[in-house]
């Protein structure tokens, strides 16, 4: 096995980066439909995130607002998503992780086949 030897240096990891390692593990986890669209309210003038992220004295704190689908258990869902972005940080990153806050915005129903389907005369 090779010996591994420090590098002068030092390695960052952007917020963002953060963010987005957030919002890509909520996404693939079955149930979640999407992240809200807040960010949009940004062009309202009304300040607000769909997934913050913060970093506190070395320790990642995150914010997520999703949308879920139906016929499942939001609590079930919602720890699974915790679970889920916990990891995706600690492995990728290798930064503790402190909290992982979700939201869950609404539940969107699929359209029904008489609501979809187009008016007959």
């Amino acid at each position: 096995m090779e010996e591994r030897k420090d590098i002068p240096g030092r390695v960052t990891v952007e917020p963002e980066v953060l963010e987005t390692i957030a919002r890509l593990t909520a996404v693939n986890v079955p149930g979640v439909v999407r992240v809200a669209e807040k960010d949009v309210d940004r062009f309202l003038g009304i300040t607000g995130k769909s997934v913050v992220v913060q970093v506190r004295e070395g320790r990642v704190s995150v914010e997520l607002h999703l949308i879920a689908g139906p016929d499942q258990s939001l609590l079930r869902l919602g720890r699974e998503v915790q679970h889920e972005v916990t990891r995706s940080i600690q492995q990728m990153i290798g930064m503790p992780v402190e909290a992982v806050n979700i939201h869950i915005e609404d539940v969107v129903y699929a359209e029904t086949e008489m609501e979809s389907a187009p008016a007959s005369a």
